[in-house]
């Protein structure tokens, strides 16, 4: 798969139903899209495993202690504790060969491997920290994919959202906390964080490709689309801007004030 065959790959991904977004192929064609040069199939291999070890706990493990004894476990996957501003965490390819990642792109291994075995796994947008949803006999639980996929507890919920700058009174709100999100959010997210790296230590180049990763995934949105222009404009590549942000303008319906004023502001470097 070259880079042109993972912008394909993602177009498709994004014109698919929530229901049907294919996450681990899409986090795939993420990585290559990125890095062309690697083989996609040790993402497809490491996932096939966790399919596999989850199968076998389940015949005698609760679902909650199944998943992660056969993901962090069998897999040995875990949050990479020494160098958590790598790159390498938000890649779906590198995570599998270093078997260590960001919680969320540990949880693109979980989520499939559940989904394969019939449970009921789904991811939570936890502020500052990417969580899991499972469905079990007593209710949903909290896990987490970055600590071994162990149980976070209500009042560790709150303490988080706490010191993730929440108010009290929704701090408090676990119905809240642990809502569930789409896969489809959960590879933005995660696309959302290489934007983020890149744009930090000044690699446009980078963070055009996340933006336009982004765009791909979600293609109503007119929001990635405007980090597409910001990348560009970052490479001096001020054409190229102006066309990200009348893409904007237009999913928009013309009333993203942002995009207007920033497409007049590079118009204006234009001449």
């Amino acid at each position: 798969m070259d880079r042109k065959e993972a912008e394909t790959a993602l177009s498709e991904a994004g014109e698919a139903q929530d229901g049907d977004f294919p996450l681990l192929e899409a986090a795939i064609a993420c990585a290559i899209h990125e890095d062309p040069r690697r083989d996609p199939q040790t993402a497809r291999d490491l996932a096939g495993v966790g399919v596999e070890r989850l199968r076998l706990r389940l015949q005698s493990e609760g679902p909650e202690e199944a998943l992660a004894e056969a993901m962090a476990g069998d897999l040995r996957l875990n949050g990479d504790l020494l160098s958590s501003d790598s790159p390498a965490n938000s890649d779906i390819l590198s995570a599998s060969e270093r078997r260590k990642g960001l919680a969320v792109t540990l949880g693109v291994f979980y989520l499939h491997a559940a989904r394969a075995c019939g449970l009921k796994v789904q991811g939570v947008d936890f502020p500052g920290h990417f969580l899991l949803r499972i469905e079990t006999d007593e209710g949903p639980l909290a896990l987490d994919p970055f600590s071994e996929g162990r149980v976070v507890l209500p009042s560790e919920l709150t303490r988080r959202a706490l010191h993730a700058g929440l108010t009290p009174n929704v701090a408090d709100r676990l119905d809240r906390l642990m809502e569930p999100v789409s896969d489809r959010a959960v590879l933005l997210r995660l696309q959302n964080t290489v934007y983020a790296q890149a744009t930090l230590i000044g690699d446009y180049a980078c963070a055009e490709r996340a933006a336009l990763r982004r765009a791909l995934i979600d293609p109503a949105d007119h929001r990635p689309w405007l980090d597409v222009a910001a990348a560009r404009e970052g490479q001096g590549a001020l054409a190229g801007a102006l066309e990200a942000l009348a893409r904007a303008t237009v999913l928009d319906g013309g009333a993203a004030v942002t995009a207007r004023a920033q497409r007049e502001r590079v118009r204006l470097r234009l001449n």
